[in-house]
């Protein structure tokens, strides 16, 4: 099952506590993304991969290209010669989409066993390119 998650990729960010109320909490801005992974994944159709198997996951990331750079370094964005070595780290971006497709498109993410992450630059405003599948032994 592929689908698209609309906006510029963000990572995970780091759980927060709060001294009031002496919990931990995910802060809201990656709340709110993780939801969007989620609601992105079932309205593309996705199904739940059952408990007993493997999972798969492939992660594309799609950034803008900056506006300061030269045509030169345009076309070679556009031809994947020049790859986004910034952040957020491809790690963040993944634990991110992990944990919102938690419970939605796979009973528990220990199913992973395979996964992979890439980032691209693109002209447009950016987003991830998600395909989660049933990984064969």
């Amino acid at each position: 099952m592929d689908f698209i998650v609309d906006g510029k990729p963000q990572g995970k960010q780091r759980p927060r506590f709060s001294r009031i109320s002496k919990t931990v909490y995910t802060p809201t801005k990656t709340a709110k993304y993780e939801k969007q992974i989620a609601k992105a994944y079932t309205d593309s159709g996705g199904k739940c991969i059952p408990a007993d198997c493997y999972v798969s996951v492939t992660v594309h990331a799609f950034f803008p290209i900056p506006k300061s750079y030269s045509k030169k370094k345009r076309q070679e964005c556009l031809e994947w010669t020049r790859r986004p070595a910034k952040k957020p780290d491809m790690d963040n971006i993944i634990k991110a989409v992990l944990d919102a497709l938690n419970g939605v498109a796979y009973v528990d993410d220990k199913q992973v066993v395979e996964l992979i992450g890439r980032k691209y630059y693109t002209e447009s405003d950016g987003f991830l390119w998600i395909s989660v599948s049933e990984a064969k032994v």
